[in-house]
């Protein structure tokens, strides 16, 4: 055999070697009683506008180990700019593949900006919840958080097409609520809070439109009681 040849037989056996251990190093940090967390979303799960450690998914995971509970955030498939068809496309195969425990779902926000009426979110909506509840052995371990209102942003507006932009994330974020309800599923509401970057600029990102890390970690201190009402 030739000794170049050889050679390169050698680097990709280690290679692969190095990959199984790491892989298993991996897999055990997460064992058979570690709750699997699955985050859905888009830019505000994912965290756009601060670093990977700011998210709050991040933080909840970090806030609740630091409280006792075994979970670990398995899969936060998140992409800025995707839709709840994007969630259905995209997310929910790897969501289906993870195996979660617990799962979240925020999504919604570039729906309304991409002019997707009620009827058409409601029912991919519904597509989401129906999958994610029933790849989970709990049904009620699904929290609903609600779409922030990006209106009080510097640049909100140019993503508006001339509707008002507080109103439609409202009344997507209604239906969010009643589909929640209707199925007995917690929803935190972030709207709100959302707001306080209207007269608060340390709440929004460089880019003058997502929450900055601030912001994220106030979400996380909405979403972290209700959370750990699950685990308890």
């Amino acid at each position: 055999m030739n000794k170049y040849i050889l050679i390169g037989v050698i680097i990709i056996v280690i290679i692969a070697i190095i990959f199984v251990i790491q892989n298993n190093k991996n897999m055990q940090k997460v064992n058979s009683h570690t709750i699997r967390y699955v985050a859905l979303g888009d830019s505000y799960t994912i965290g756009e506008g601060a670093s990977e450690g700011e998210s709050w998914p991040v933080l909840l995971v970090d806030h609740l180990q630091k409280e006792g509970i075994d979970i670990g955030l398995i899969a936060n498939p998140s992409v800025t700019g995707w839709t709840t068809q994007d969630v259905i496309d995209k997310e929910l195969p790897l969501y289906d593949r993870s195996n979660p425990t617990f799962a979240t779902l925020l999504i919604g926000v570039n729906d309304w900006v991409q002019g997707v009426d009620k009827e058409t979110f409601h029912n991919n909506l519904i597509v989401i919840l129906d999958r994610m509840q029933q790849n989970l052995s709990q049904k009620q371990n699904l929290l609903l958080i609600t779409i922030p209102d990006f209106s009080v942003t510097p640049t909100g507006k140019r993503y508006s097409n001339g509707r008002d932009i507080a109103v439609g994330i409202s009344e997507f974020n209604e239906i969010i609520k009643e589909e929640g309800k209707k199925r007995n599923l917690h929803v935190v509401d972030i709207y709100p809070l959302s707001q306080k970057a209207r007269t608060d600029p340390s709440l929004i990102a460089a880019d003058e439109l997502h929450p900055s890390a601030k912001q994220y970690a106030l979400w996380e201190k909405e979403i972290y009681p209700m959370v750990k009402t699950y685990f308890k």
